[in-house]
């Protein structure tokens, strides 16, 4: 069953005991954009404890907040009461609850387009927050006053971002100086919070207009200084006739697909994180930026570990980073060195950094052609095949174990990996051909 009509199915049951109940919130202003919502919630006149008497077995972890997960059909589905929020003290949630009206809820909600109810057996909207002209003029207004909104959960600041950059709305002026005025008060909220807004900023298809208004807004600043850090670092022209690292980072971000990975999005803000640190002119005059690279990626770990990001997407990033220089080498490396490369888990994401590296710059793609090309021809076999020698091999023929044992193996798969042996036969002949003081 849908979750939709599972939603109708709970506000039905609550209508038939005599509570008021609607959808609520994000999945009125998705449908009305024509957007697939991604769930349901309900917004009822019923106390939690009135609805755990109606769907017994309902989860009551945020009943103190008058919110109830009801478990319907294999669903969850948020059940909530009409309420007005008391105090906020930590820029996060209040510190009490009255339960109220239908028109108060919505009052105390963030934006007008979120603040809107529908009623799904007569199918009309209920607006009592000028959220159905915002939705047509698709402009995103903060609920009343926008810095008592912004007060009150501070993480509203990016979700205002998020929203715009979502939905591509304009920001209404009010709430738009509301939020620069606040951007300061954003790193009070907990890392967690604000990395989930990041992830949904980043992953939108139009993730520059996020980048540009977390940097217009001063959000940035707040959540990732080092990418302002970039402005004004120049780069050598010829190879860069963009301009600066700020400009190249925001143009390859422009380059992107639209559904880029958020490891990729991630090594796309971060490759370049330390040319700012590495910068340096030689005797040439040329400027220089090296080990940027290696830098970059302790530098990335730093940042993601800062955000919470997870173990994964630490990873997956960091590679990145630290290999994204390697591209220019490519055409010099043996079979053996580029067959270990893309055998890596992170491969594609690596080389499509290096297309945006390139589109972002002087648009020259022709090693991440050449990339394209080994990739079929060495998509006819195991990119990393099993080996024809192993361990035991060397140990039955009087090789000890140390540095020249693993050298020996890493050598023998090596010649596999460029085609020169290419059968076992072939392999036990090459080994004992090799002189015992390797």
């Amino acid at each position: 069953m849908a979750m939709l009509e599972t939603a109708t199915q709970i506000i039905c049951k609550l209508r038939q005991v005599g509570h008021e109940a609607l959808l609520a919130g994000g999945c009125v202003r998705d449908e009305l954009l024509g957007r697939q919502p991604k769930d349901y919630d309900v917004a009822t006149s019923a106390t939690p404890g009135q609805v755990v008497q109606l769907f017994p077995g309902a989860l009551t972890v945020g009943a103190h907040f008058g919110v109830v997960v009801v478990r319907l059909h294999g669903q969850q589905v948020e059940v909530a009461t009409f309420r007005t929020d008391g105090s906020y003290q930590d820029g996060r949630r209040p510190e009490s609850v009255i339960f109220s009206t239908a028109e108060e809820d919505a009052k105390r909600r963030d934006f007008t387009i979120n603040g809107l109810f529908r009623d799904p057996i007569e199918g009309r909207v209920i607006d009592y927050v000028g959220g159905l002209a915002d939705l047509e003029k698709r402009v995103l207004r903060a609920i009343g006053e926008p810095a008592q909104r912004f007060q009150e959960d501070r993480l509203r600041l990016l979700r205002a971002v998020r929203f715009a950059t979502v939905l591509g709305f304009e920001i209404e002026p009010l709430t738009w100086q509301a939020i620069v005025t606040h951007a300061p008060n954003l790193l009070t909220v907990s890392a967690e919070r604000i990395r989930d807004e990041l992830i949904r900023i980043f992953t939108a298809p139009a993730r520059v207009r996020g980048f540009d208004l977390l940097v217009q807004s001063g959000l940035m600043a707040q959540v990732l200084p080092e990418i302002l850090a970039l402005r004004g670092v120049e780069q050598p022209p010829q190879w860069h006739p963009e301009g600066d690292v700020f400009i190249h980072t925001r143009l390859m971000l422009s380059h992107l697909p639209q559904d880029a990975s958020l490891p990729l999005v991630l090594s796309v803000l971060l490759h370049d994180i330390a040319k700012p640190a590495t910068f340096a002119v030689d005797e040439t005059g040329r400027i220089r930026f090296n080990g940027h690279d290696k830098l970059g990626a302790e530098m990335a770990e730093g940042i993601l570990r800062r955000l919470r990001f997870p173990n994964d997407v630490i990873e997956a990033t960091c590679t990145a980073v630290e290999h994204h220089m390697v591209f220019k080498d490519v055409k010099k490396m043996r079979k053996s060195t580029l067959r270990r490369m893309m055998a890596r888990p992170t491969w594609q994401d690596e080389l499509a950094l290096h297309r945006v590296d390139c589109l972002g710059s002087n648009g020259n793609l022709e090693n991440y052609h050449y990339m394209q090309e080994k990739a079929a021809e060495f998509a006819q076999t195991p990119i990393i095949p099993q080996p024809l020698l192993t361990g035991r091999d060397l140990l039955e023929r009087g090789w000890q174990p140390g540095k020249a044992f693993g050298a020996l193996l890493r050598k023998a798969q090596d010649a596999q990996l460029e085609g020169v042996l290419n059968t076992r036969e072939q392999a036990l002949k090459w080994l004992e051909a090799q002189p015992r003081s390797e």
